[in-house]
């Protein structure tokens, strides 16, 4: 694999349009700009990769669409937190990603700048990185391809993490930065989650090490070869994380901390030196000289734009329009109707064999609560009964949707609750069709049995159940998504560990959480 070289110039024009300005991340063979879109006058992140040799059209179309709709869809999911790809451009054999501007300083170069950080510092940024990745392995995607030059910090609010769709762009999974691959990566296997959360140690080791849990060999087969092979190099500066990063950093995939124990460990880090991360923020760099450099350069790249030709620009807005149908309840596809299906008081499923469809009644009043649940009403309008000392733990929205998930803390049973405006006719299609494709990268995943249609509170429903991950991280799930009218559709995902699924706990919360559910009144 050959080297991205830096073979642009300041005011070469990519697309027609983006001109870039200056390096600001290196990686095998990615380079990330600083850039400008001169059409719309506005400071834009373009990466820089290198497609294998010969890259069929079709191959570079589905690389492009993917790179797209995936970035939407994280968008969506993480508003404020994923940066938004608002192009894709392959020339001459490169593909030019563009990225919104993000008024930050890229992990990489604050580190070189300030070295290494307080490890309740670096567990805060974990934190922060480690609800992008929960919010995506929810939805079946990963990263893939995470390092310091995919992060952002910004002077207030969250990390801003990029880079999602970016995994198999090249022939190899992950040769992007290989001091950041799992060894799984490493050995050219198929990823997961787990292989995100490798990067996650890797990332937290680098913070509070200074340098990467195994280092740049010069060629990206040393190094990967390093990573899959020799063992960690003990961090020394850590503290409290330093379980936390060697959980992480172990080489069985399977083996690794699972995002709910990192999660806690990390909070835990934060509780016993809540002071210790007083630290200045960091001002980006360019904040300034972007200003100079593209008043400096505005009229060359004006000229330039008049007389250069757009070559194999793939915009795929097909696909941006298209992801914003990704969260469960969000379709558009169509299917005829389906038998219906109830769910017991159990939470076990009964029907979809054909026959009259089985209606649950529409109550005229809240039913009675179970002791050591509370009732509980969201800002967003919708109100459910929770059990004693669930919170929520994570929100999610964007205009028309929004996601929150509950929990009593990072390592109990969760209800995830997703609200949309934008609705399809047939919720089992929605599972099958928009959602379950998804669901299928996970590792581990088994749907349990079918999608079945259903009827809830008077509404047309369809519920998908499965199971995903493995060990003691396989986790077991009910989905149920259902049509309000009007476009609008809810779904409701409750979670347990799949050892624990039938325990009575967790089979009267289902029961609970279906029959206390109710959506804003109109």
């Amino acid at each position: 694999m050959t080297m991205v070289k830096a073979h642009v110039s300041a005011h070469e024009l990519v697309a027609g349009r983006y001109r870039l300005l200056e390096v600001f991340a290196r990686e095998t063979n990615r380079l990330w700009w600083y850039a400008e879109d001169v059409a719309a006058e506005q400071p834009r992140l373009v990466a820089q990769t290198a497609l294998p040799e010969g890259s069929a059209e079709d191959t570079v179309r589905r690389v492009t669409a993917r790179l797209i709709r995936t970035s939407e869809t994280m968008r969506l999911l993480c508003p404020g937190q994923v940066a938004a790809v608002v192009d894709a451009v392959v020339e001459t054999g490169t593909l030019w990603t563009v990225t919104e501007w993000i008024d930050g300083t890229p992990l990489c170069e604050l580190l070189d700048r300030e070295g290494a950080f307080h490890p309740v510092r670096a567990a805060r940024t974990g934190l922060e990185l480690l609800d992008v990745l929960q919010a995506a392995h929810d939805e079946g995607i990963t990263h893939g391809e995470l390092s310091p030059g995919q992060v952002f910090v910004r002077d207030s609010g969250p990390v801003v993490v990029t880079g999602f769709g970016l995994a198999g762009a090249t022939l190899v999974p992950r040769l992007t930065a290989p001091s950041y691959a799992s060894p799984e990566q490493a050995r050219d296997e198929r990823i997961g989650p787990a292989a995100d959360l490798w990067a996650l140690g890797a990332l937290l080791y680098t913070m509070v090490e200074g340098r990467p849990p195994f280092r740049d060999r010069g060629r990206p087969d040393a190094t990967l070869k390093a990573v899959d092979r020799l063992p960690l190099r003990t961090p020394l500066r850590a503290g409290p994380l330093t379980q936390s990063v060697q959980g992480l950093l172990r080489k069985n995939s399977r083996e690794r901390l699972t995002r709910p124990v990192v999660r806690a460990a990390l909070l835990r880090a934060l509780d016993e030196d809540a002071d210790a991360d007083r630290q200045p923020a960091p001002v980006p760099r360019l904040r300034g000289a972007y200003a100079g450099v593209r008043l400096a350069g505005r009229e060359h790249g004006r000229r330039a734009l008049a007389a250069g030709t757009a070559l194999a620009a793939l915009t795929v807005t097909a696909a941006v329009l298209a992801a914003t149908h990704q969260l469960p309840g969000t379709g558009t596809a169509q299917t005829p109707d389906h038998p219906s299906a109830t769910v017991t008081p159990t939470g076990r499923h009964t029907g979809g064999g054909g026959g009259t469809p089985s209606a649950s009644p529409t109550p005229s009043s809240p039913p009675a609560l179970p002791a050591g649940y509370h009732p509980y009403t969201a800002p967003e309008g919708f109100s459910v009964a929770l059990p004693d000392g669930w919170r929520r733990l994570t929100t999610s929205r964007v205009s028309g949707a929004y996601r929150v998930t509950f929990g009593r803390d990072a390592t109990s049973p969760t209800l995830a609750v997703t609200h949309s405006e934008h609705v399809g006719p047939d919720p089992v299609a929605v599972w099958r069709d928009d959602v379950e494709p998804d669901l299928r990268r996970l590792p581990g995943y088994g749907r349990v049995g079918t999608v079945r249609a259903a009827t809830y509170q008077g509404h047309r429903a369809a519920d998908l159940e499965w199971l995903a991950g493995s060990g003691d991280a396989r986790v077991h799930t009910f989905g149920r998504g259902f049509l309000t009218g009007g476009g609008d559709g809810f779904s409701l995902r409750f979670t347990t560990p799949a050892a624990t699924w039938d325990d009575d706990a967790n089979r009267l919360a289902l029961k609970t959480f279906l029959q206390t559910f109710r959506t804003p009144a109109h």
